[in-house]
């Protein structure tokens, strides 16, 4: 079968390999479809992310049950399914509070918990070999929303979801960046939350594909945008804050406008850093905030609730298809920006 392998530095490629056969508590999965995340374009580009040679990418995995392996308890062979990006021990404190992404019998204090396309062979292959336990049923859902729903969906539904306290009538949200994940956190706010909903991007591109979905739209170049913000969520401040860019200038208009004991979510990983002062005489960032980063992925329950709004016809997000043939394509175009929403390989 064809695999798209990470092979060094700045190298993926195409290689012929064996289909993979399942052991004891594992499935073989068709691939129906596979997500193209920013992530796999880091694994390329920045040795400081790489992963280990040979390893197959991609993470964000829709398939079909093709075969079961020995003593397992399994989805019927022929189940649509989509795969949890979370490999998880399931015996640690947290997996035992179901809690999978924070898993450290996978992972560590600071590492966080593996799977596929990340320390394991993923989905940018003909076939995949998954966990049974990471398999959740995906019928009646086109294999390429499905594929991107563990990722692209998961990762702001459990931000939100963790967030609902906040987010009662009268309430606001800013969303930064309107990506992938910046337009299905709009998809789900409006399917479960009766929040007003503000985003911010430099691309008017992006903020067309939301427009009609959301209460406010901002140009990140706008001037004053900090005023525009508090005007957009009437003088308060957004009560939750989800930062899908993560840079010095983002973090800093989220201190800046988030409300007091307001929540600060930041998926975004480009790098910046946000100061918390003690002293508040100079501090920008308002009394009781909580600042939570780099939060991973999703629970699996997060992923059933997803898949479930997804298969209602509740959330979805602009996608991109390319044939698996044209993955480095793919790559080559999410890196430089020209694709609006989430590019997904399909398979044959």
């Amino acid at each position: 079968m064809k695999a798209l392998k990470y092979l060094g530095v700045r190298n993926i490629g195409f290689v012929e390999v064996p289909v993979p056969e399942p052991g004891p508590g594992q499935v073989l999965l068709k691939v129906r479809a596979c997500g193209v995340c920013h992530t796999d374009v880091s694994f390329r580009d920045r040795p400081s992310l790489a992963v280990e040679p040979g390893l197959t990418l991609g993470h964000e995995i829709s398939g079909r049950v093709e075969s079961v392996g020995p003593d397992t308890d399994a989805a019927p062979l022929g189940s649509e399914v989509v795969v949890h990006t979370i490999w998880s021990c399931g015996e640690c404190r947290r997996c035992v509070r179901g809690l999978q992404n924070a898993c450290v019998g996978t992972g560590s204090r600071l590492i966080p918990p593996q799977g596929p396309g990340t320390r394991y062979d993923g989905g940018m292959a003909e076939y995949v070999v998954v966990p049974a336990g990471a398999v959740v049923g995906a019928a009646g859902i086109a294999p390429e929303l499905a594929a991107v729903l563990p990722d692209a969906a998961t990762v702001p539904y459990h931000a939100i979801d963790s967030s609902r306290d906040l987010l009662d009538s009268g309430a606001s949200v800013l969303v930064l960046g309107v990506g992938g994940l910046g337009q299905f956190a709009v998809s789900i706010l409006r399917a479960i939350t009766p929040a007003r909903v503000v985003v911010v991007d430099i691309r008017d591109s992006a903020l067309d594909a939301v427009r009609d979905q959301v209460d406010t739209v901002l140009n990140a170049d706008s001037d004053d945008l900090a005023d525009k913000v508090s005007a957009a969520t009437g003088g308060y401040g957004p009560d939750l804050v989800l930062d899908f860019v993560g840079t010095d200038t983002t973090l800093g208009l989220a201190a800046r406008t988030v409300a007091p004991y307001g929540t600060i979510w930041v998926p975004g990983q480009a790098g910046g850093s946000l100061t918390l002062e003690a002293d508040r005489t100079t501090t920008v960032v308002p009394r009781g905030v909580a600042v939570v980063s780099r939060p991973y992925g999703g629970t699996r329950q997060n992923l059933l609730e997803v898949v479930s709004l997804a298969g209602s016809g509740l959330i979805s997000a602009p996608i991109t298809t390319y044939p698996f043939d044209d993955a480095l394509r793919a790559f080559d175009d999410l890196s430089s920006g020209r694709v609006i929403g989430r590019p997904v390989l399909t398979m044959q």
